[in-house]
């Protein structure tokens, strides 16, 4: 790989972390009032979130450097929608740990979800491999959905 595309592929991953990051920064005093709600049985692990969504931002970072890198018409278009996805991410965590609109939050993760499906559509039209990597994300996102939707519903 050329010098470029290599610095592409970096600045891709760590925009991604950077959005991670900030939401968890951003949320950190919250979280907290997490340990204390009833959650449901199939509820994973404290430890297992930052690992995982380390993971999948890096994954997401590779995907949107794919795109970028591509000679496709629809490039543009595909990177908007994954900044939107990036945008509706950062601020689900705020939504649910720090404001604890958790119903409200449920919604967002729905529109999140809908918004990473049309990206994994325009991605794999581009570059069937940028779509496929982002397939992980998409099915944390309806772990997430489940989790939070329990959530709600254990703690009133």
């Amino acid at each position: 790989m050329k010098k470029r595309t290599w610095l592409v592929y970096l600045i891709s991953i760590l925009i991604a972390l950077a959005v991670g990051g900030l939401s968890a920064i951003f949320s950190h005093n919250c979280m907290d009032a997490f340990d204390v709600l009833k959650k449901p049985v199939f509820a994973p692990p404290g430890w297992v979130f930052p690992i995982v969504w380390t993971a999948l931002f890096i994954l997401m970072g590779i995907s949107a450097a794919i795109i970028y890198n591509s000679n496709s018409p629809e490039r543009t278009s595909a990177l908007w929608l994954y900044a939107a996805q990036l945008f509706v991410n950062f601020w689900w965590t705020i939504i649910f740990f720090c404001w604890q609109l958790r119903l409200f939050a449920f919604v967002w993760i729905l529109l999140l979800i809908a918004l990473v499906i049309g990206m994994i559509v325009r991605f794999i039209r581009i570059n069937k491999v940028a779509g496929l990597i982002q397939l992980p994300y998409l099915a944390w996102l309806f772990l997430a959905a489940a989790l939070n939707l329990s959530i709600f519903i254990l703690n009133g």
